[in-house]
């Protein structure tokens, strides 16, 4: 393991960056060290927090899940990948095969069609910044404009995320899942 870029912050925090930590971690866990490292900044963290989108948003979580992670997964992002199995993946009912099937092959995994045009969804932003002629209208047969609106912005943070995790070398949680060792990306 490379050393961290940046040393994450130690309590005490700010009363600022207090109230964040405590609205968005777990009563009794300590917060995370992307969070602590972002604190470094208080301003970037405040505002990347604001734009966090864990909430009930249009999409079910099973749906968010999926796009994180496979986001995640193609950005490189063990980190932020491994916090969200350890935190979500049994919540979003995503049995093992499905949670390698996010750093497989889209057409090779274990999820249903439905759920692999999410995948082809992030292959495709991630590969090219767009969404082909040939995906959009099948998306658009599944989800609302609301819906690809949100699915679009979750690709899009969790590049931010990814990149924060990778460039400052954030060190690793514990608890976090590990990605498989037969990762195509």
């Amino acid at each position: 393991m490379t050393e961290p870029r940046i040393a994450p912050l130690d309590a005490p925090y700010s009363a600022p960056v207090a109230a964040a930590l405590e609205r968005i971690m777990p009563a009794g866990a300590p917060p995370l060290a992307l969070f602590r490292t972002l604190a470094v900044n208080e301003r970037v963290f405040l505002r990347v927090m604001a734009g966090g989108l864990l909430d009930r948003g249009s999409i079910t979580l099973r749906e968010r899940e999926i796009v994180i992670d496979r986001t995640c997964a193609r950005c490189g992002s063990e980190y932020e990948w491994g916090v969200h199995m350890a935190f979500f993946a049994a919540r979003a009912r995503l049995s093992s095969e499905e949670v390698a099937s996010t750093c497989t092959e889209p057409e090779t995994g274990a999820f249903s069609a439905r759920e692999r045009l999410l995948l082809r969804l992030v292959d495709e932003l991630h590969d090219t910044a767009q969404v082909s002629e040939a995906l959009w209208p099948a998306l658009a047969a599944e989800w609302t404009a609301e819906q690809l609106i949100e699915l679009i912005a979750l690709t899009g943070f969790y590049h931010l995320i990814s990149f924060m995790t990778n460039a400052l070398r954030i060190p690793k949680e514990a608890y976090g899942a590990r990605f498989p060792p037969d990762r195509a990306h």
